[in-house]
C-alpha cells in the first residue's frame, strides 16, 4: 500500500507519460487518460489486491479489471508499466505497428494485464458480469472492477448488462463511470443526455457510490474503499467518478478537443511544465 502522496506523485508521472506517449505518436486519445490518471493509479498500486508476477488471463486468486472504454491505452499502459507488468521503456513504443502497446487494447500480443479487446464501446460490463459469475462459480472471493466512459453509456447493450446484473445479485462486480461530462462530438447533454445517472443505477438495483472530485486522490481512495465495502450484499455496486477530461493540463481541461487529438510537438514543453517529474521519464 502506498500513501496518499506518493499515489499522486504516481498520478503525476503518469500524466507525463500519457503526453509524451501520444505526443510522440501524433495519435491517440490523451484527454480521458489524463482525467482518470488518479483513478486508475489508486486501482493498481492500492484498491485491487494483484500481482503483475502471476497474472494469468483466467485471473484465478486475483481482482480483476476490464476497461470497457480501451481507446484510453495511454493511461491504461502507463499504470501497467508502472506498476511492474512490463518495462517502463516499452511505453516508448506505444502505437507503433506490429507492438504491444496499440491504440486499442489488444489480446493477441499477450500483454501482461490485458485480458480484452476493448474499445467497441459498450461490452466491458457484459464482460465484467461473466468474469464476475464465473468467479461466483469457482468460489473466489475476489472482486471484478469495470470502467466505462460516460457517453458509453448511450450504448444500448450497457443497459441489458446493468439490467441483468441487478436482476441476478451479481454482488462482486465494481462498474465505475468516468462522468467527465464530454465524448468525442461534444458535451454528452448535448450528444444524448444521461439524466439522473444516480436514479437509474439505483433502479436497476445497484448500490451507488458517488465520488464528487475524481482528481482528488484521497476521495477516490475513500470512495474505492466504500464501493468494495459494499460488496457482497446482494447488489452489484456502480461508481460515479466525476473527473475533468484533460486533468493536469490548463489549456486541455474540460473540454473535448483532446478527446482523440494530441498536443502538438511545440506545445509538449508548455504542458510537461505544468507536471514535474517525479519518477524519470521513460
Amino acid at each position: 500500500m502506498k500513501s496518499t502522496q506518493d499515489l499522486q506523485q504516481l498520478a503525476t508521472q503518469v500524466r507525463r507519460d500519457i503526453l509524451r506517449m501520444t505526443t510522440a505518436a501524433q495519435s491517440g486519445h490523451p484527454g480521458g487518460s489524463l482525467g482518470t490518471a488518479d483513478w486508475f493509479t489508486a486501482m493498481q498500486f492500492n484498491i485491487m489486491d494483484i500481482d503483475p508476477a502471476r497474472f494469468t488471463m483466467e485471473g484465478t486468486g486475483e481482482d480483476m479489471l476490464f476497461v470497457s472504454q480501451g481507446h484510453i491505452t495511454p493511461v491504461i499502459y502507463s499504470t501497467m508499466a508502472r506498476r511492474g507488468y512490463f518495462p517502463v521503456s516499452e511505453l516508448a513504443t506505444f502505437r507503433q505497428f506490429g507492438t504491444r502497446l496499440q491504440g486499442h487494447p489488444s489480446t493477441a500480443h499477450a500483454l501482461p494485464g490485458i485480458r480484452m479487446a476493448s474499445g467497441s464501446l459498450g461490452q466491458g460490463l457484459s464482460v465484467g458480469i461473466g468474469a464476475a459469475l464465473g468467479k461466483k462459480m469457482t468460489g473466489d472471493p475476489h472482486l471484478v472492477y469495470t470502467m466505462h466512459g460516460d457517453g458509453e453509456l448511450q450504448e444500448g447493450q450497457i443497459w441489458e448488462a446493468a439490467m441483468f446484473a441487478g436482476a441476478k445479485h451479481v454482488d462482486n462486480l465494481v462498474a465505475t463511470i468516468d462522468y467527465n461530462h464530454q465524448q468525442i462530438d461534444g458535451t454528452v447533454d448535448e450528444v444524448m443526455t444521461l439524466g439522473d445517472l444516480r436514479a437509474k443505477f439505483e433502479s436497476f438495483l445497484w448500490k451507488v457510490v458517488v465520488i464528487d472530485n475524481g482528481n482528488d486522490m484521497q476521495q477516490v481512495l475513500d470512495g474505492m474503499a466504500k464501493a468494495k465495502a459494499l460488496t457482497g450484499q446482494g447488489a452489484p455496486v456502480c461508481v460515479i467518478l466525476t473527473t475533468q477530461m484533460g486533468y493536469g493540463v490548463d489549456f486541455m481541461q474540460d473540454t473535448n478537443k483532446y478527446h482523440g487529438a494530441v498536443v502538438p510537438a511545440a506545445d509538449l514543453p508548455k504542458a510537461l511544465a505544468q507536471l514535474p517529474e517525479t519518477l524519470g521519464d521513460y
